[in-house]
C-alpha cells in the first residue's frame, strides 16, 4: 500500500520511541522485516534553534530506510520553519506527535495535550504539510481523558489538512499505557477517513496482529513496546499475517547473541560510555521472562563495558541451556 507517494510493503511499523528507537534498534528491526520504521521525536524548536541533540536524533541511515522522522512541538510557524532541516535528512516521511503522554512534552503544550485542541492541531498539520515535499502523518490517542474521546474529530481535520496518514493508540492521555487498548476508537476512525489508519498499541506477536487487523480493519499496525528486547517480533508478525505461521521466541543462545550485537551497535554509534549506561535497561528486556531473570536484569543494571556484557551473556546462555 502506499502513504502518500511512499509505497509501504509489509503491515507492521515500528514506533516512535524515546530514548529506545535510535539508530541502532531501527536498524534491527528493519532486519527482522519491519515495513518502516520512525525516529525517536525531535523537537521542532531545537531544530530551529540548531540545537546538536535535536539534529543528531533526526539522522537517518541507509540500512533504515524506509523511515520517517518524528517532530514534536504546539507553535504552528516553528513546526512547519523545522521541516526544512528535517528534510535536510531525506526522511520518507515526516510525522507530528500528537499523542506523546510525557509530563515534560504534554505538559508544554506538545504531545498528546494537542488533543485538547484540535483546531491548533490542524493548523500545524495544515503547516507542516504546506512546507514538506514528503508525505505527512500525524500520531495521537483516543482523546486525552475518558470524557474527551476525540480520535474521529482529529483524524478528519488532519485528513482535511492534508495528512497522508493518521496513527491511533488507542487508549487516552490519561491512561498511558494501561488498560487494554480500545480498539473500537481505532474502528471508528477508519470508518469516517479515507487515508490509511494505522493501529498501534498491545501488539507483541502475530495473533495479536491480526486482531487488531480485524478488529479495526486499519491498513497498518505499529509495534512499540512489544519490541522491547524482541526486535524479532516484525518477522515473527509477517510470518503469521503472510503464511499463518507461528514462529517460537529464539531460543537463549540467539536473544543474548542479538542483545551483544545490538549494544554493540549502540556503543559504536553513541560511544561506549553511552551505550553501556543505555545497554541497562536493553538488558532487562532481553532477559525477560528467562530463569533468573531477576538476577540477570540485576546484573546488567551495573554493566560497565562491553566485555563485562559479553561475559554475562555467555554465562546466562550457559545457565539456561
Amino acid at each position: 500500500m502506499k502513504i502518500g507517494n511512499r509505497e509501504i510493503n509489509g503491515k507492521a511499523i515500528l514506533a516512535p520511541m524515546a530514548g529506545v528507537a535510535d539508530r541502532a534498534f531501527r536498524e534491527l528491526c528493519v532486519s527482522y522485516g519491519a515495513s518502516f520504521v520512525v525516529s525517536e521525536m525531535v523537537s521542532a524548536k531545537g531544530l530551529e534553534m540548531g540545537d546538536r541533540k535535536s539534529k543528531s536524533l533526526s539522522f537517518l541511515s541507509y540500512k533504515e530506510r524506509p523511515a520517517a522522522i518524528q517532530i514534536f512541538g504546539s507553535d504552528p510557524k516553528t513546526m512547519a520553519q523545522s521541516v526544512h532541516t528535517v528534510l535536510e535528512f531525506n526522511p520518507e516521511i515526516i510525522d507530528i506527535n500528537m499523542g506523546c503522554p510525557a509530563p515534560k512534552i504534554a505538559g508544554n503544550g506538545g504531545g498528546a495535550s494537542l488533543m485538547r485542541n484540535p483546531e491548533l492541531a490542524e493548523s500545524i498539520v495544515r503547516a507542516v504539510v504546506k512546507e514538506s515535499t514528503v508525505p505527512v502523518t500525524v500520531k495521537i490517542r483516543s482523546g486525552w481523558d475518558e470524557n474527551s474521546i476525540n480520535a474521529v474529530e482529529m483524524a478528519k481535520r488532519a485528513e482535511n489538512a492534508g495528512a497522508a496518514a493518521i496513527t491511533v493508540h488507542g487508549r487516552t492521555r490519561a491512561q498511558m499505557y494501561s488498560p487494554p487498548v480500545n480498539t473500537d476508537i481505532i474502528a471508528e476512525v477508519k470508518k469516517k477517513v479515507t487515508i490509511p489508519v494505522i493501529g498501534n498499541g498491545d501488539i507483541t506477536d502475530g495473533q495479536s496482529a491480526a486482531l487488531m487487523l480485524e478488529k479495526t480493519g486499519c491498513d497498518l499496525i505499529m509495534i512499540g513496546r512489544g519490541a522491547l528486547g524482541s526486535p524479532w517480533v516484525f518477522s515473527q508478525i509477517n510470518a503469521y499475517l503472510e503464511h499463518g505461521r507461528i514462529i517460537p521466541t529464539p531460543p537463549v543462545s540467539e536473544r543474548m547473541r542479538v542483545m551483544v550485537n545490538h549494544v554493540e551497535s549502540i556503543c559504536e554509534y553513541k560511544g561506549e560510555k553511552v551505550g553501556i549506561r543505555e545497554a541497562r535497561k536493553h538488558g532487562a528486556w532481553y532477559t525477560k521472562g528467562l530463569h533468573g531473570a531477576a538476577k540477570y536484569r540485576k546484573e546488567l543494571g551495573s554493566v560497565s563495558s562491553l566485555d563485562e556484557l559479553r561475559e554475562i551473556a555467555f554465562r546466562i546462555c550457559v545457565e539456561n541451556q
